[in-house]
């Protein structure tokens, strides 16, 4: 009898035009421009200023049983790792379960507060899924970012089902959703407005 495994969700947070990120990037500014003045300010307002009114979307974005992120989500390290750096959350972030994170650089795993650890993949996608689904059994996976990961997840078909987090504003450059991905065949689920964002999942059919 084969295990069953969970689904493979992203959750993921767009401009109207589909950016995850806007350019400029650095330490003090993650998501880059978004026309706010720090942390993903415009970007990301609806999780911090409107919490009541979006709180089972922000749940749901840490109900995983094992997350998979992209090495840019990770942190701002790049090549070697040189500084020990480990993550944006702090000591206690809000996974609380293994995290797969995408690298060319080994590093041994980094046990955090509240049981997240951090796990370090250097070969590729698919062994981080496949690890991520062990970790997980037969609880949810999520592909946490940022977009250039994502694209890559749903360029090979390995998405189960796409959350989208869709603000009123425009960026104009950046790191894009959707990029270099085949066209898609989504399937509405649901989907909700809120003060600052729409909600949409979609399930993907090919």
């Amino acid at each position: 009898m084969t295990e069953r495994m969970g689904r493979v969700i992203c959750d993921i947070t767009i401009s109207a035009d589909g950016y995850s990120a806007g350019l400029n990037q650095t330490e003090e500014r993650p998501f880059g421009d978004d026309g706010g003045d720090g942390w993903g300010d415009k970007l990301h307002a609806w999780m911090f200023e409107n919490p009541d009114e979006n709180r089972a979307e922000v749940d749901r974005m840490t109900a995983a049983k094992a997350f998979v992120m992209g090495r840019n989500m990770f942190g701002p390290v790049r090549g070697e790792w040189d500084r020990q750096w480990n993550g944006w959350w702090g000591d206690d972030p809000p996974f609380h379960a293994p995290v797969f994170v995408l690298t060319h650089y080994a590093r041994e795993p980094q046990p955090m507060d509240g049981g997240t650890t951090y796990y370090f993949v250097t070969d590729g996608i698919e062994s981080a899924l496949a690890r991520a689904h062990e970790a997980a059994g037969d609880g949810d996976v999520a592909i946490q970012g940022g977009a250039t990961t994502v694209n890559q997840y749903l360029a090979a078909g390995l998405i189960d089902e796409l959350r989208l987090h869709l603000v009123p504003l425009t960026l104009g450059a950046g790191t894009r959703l959707f990029e270099g991905v085949p066209p898609l065949k989504l399937e509405q689920v649901r989907s909700r407005s809120a003060s600052r964002v729409t909600h949409a999942t979609y399930r993907v059919l090919s």
